[in-house]
C-alpha cells in the first residue's frame, strides 16, 4: 500500500466518523470513539473488500480519498443528514462482468456481514455499528454512476434486489 492511500484511507475514516459521530449522537468524546470505532470498521473494509477481490482477478487496484465529498459528508451531517462518498477503490486491468460485478458487491456484503455481528453487541457500540454498516451498504446499492449499486443491477439484477433487500430490511427493521 502506497503512503498516499494510507493517508487517504485515514484521512477519509476519520471525517467520515465525525460525521457520523454528529449524526448519531454529537462532537463529544464518546460517540467519536465510537463512530471511529464503528463506522472505521465498515468504511475500511468495505473498501479493503473491493480491493482485495480486485486484486484477487489480478488487477490494480487503490483507494483514493475525495476531499470534496468528504467535506461535504459533515457538512451535510451538520444539516441533519449524511451523504458519504468518501472516495472510492479505482482499479485498472481486463475483468469480465461477473468479476466487476462480485469487486462491486463485495462491499456491501461485508457492511450487512458487519451489521449482522454488530447486532450481537450490547449498547451504543452495537447500535451505531448496526446502523452504520445497514446504512452503508444501502447507500452504496443505490443503482447510480460512481455506487456499487450501479454496477450489480447492471450485471445481475437477482443479486442486485438481493443485497438491496437485505440492506433495506436492516436499516428499517434494527
Amino acid at each position: 500500500m502506497e503512503q498516499r492511500e494510507i493517508r487517504d484511507l485515514i484521512a477519509a475514516w476519520v471525517i467520515l466518523s465525525l460525521a457520523f459521530a454528529n449524526l448519531l449522537g454529537g462532537l463529544s468524546p464518546r460517540p467519536i470513539a465510537i463512530a471511529l470505532f464503528t463506522a472505521g470498521i465498515g468504511f475500511l473494509i468495505h473498501e479493503l473488500a473491493h480491493k482485495v477481490v480486485a486484486q484477487r482477478f489480478g488487477l490494480w487496484a487503490e483507494f483514493v480519498a475525495d476531499y470534496r465529498m468528504l467535506g461535504f459528508a459533515f457538512l451535510a451531517s451538520l444539516a441533519g443528514f449524511i451523504f458519504a462518498a468518501p472516495g472510492a477503490v479505482y482499479s485498472r486491468g481486463r475483468r469480465t462482468d461477473r468479476q466487476q460485478m462480485l469487486i462491486s458487491v463485495a462491499g456491501p456484503v461485508t457492511n450487512i456481514v458487519l451489521a449482522l455481528v454488530f447486532l450481537a453487541v450490547p449498547g451504543m457500540v452495537g447500535e451505531y455499528g448496526l446502523r452504520i454498516n445497514a446504512w452503508l451498504a444501502l447507500f452504496n446499492m443505490i443503482p447510480a454512476a460512481g455506487l456499487d449499486g450501479q454496477s450489480v443491477y447492471r450485471y445481475s439484477k437477482p443479486v442486485f434486489f438481493l443485497i438491496a433487500g437485505v440492506s433495506a430490511v436492516l436499516v428499517l427493521f434494527f
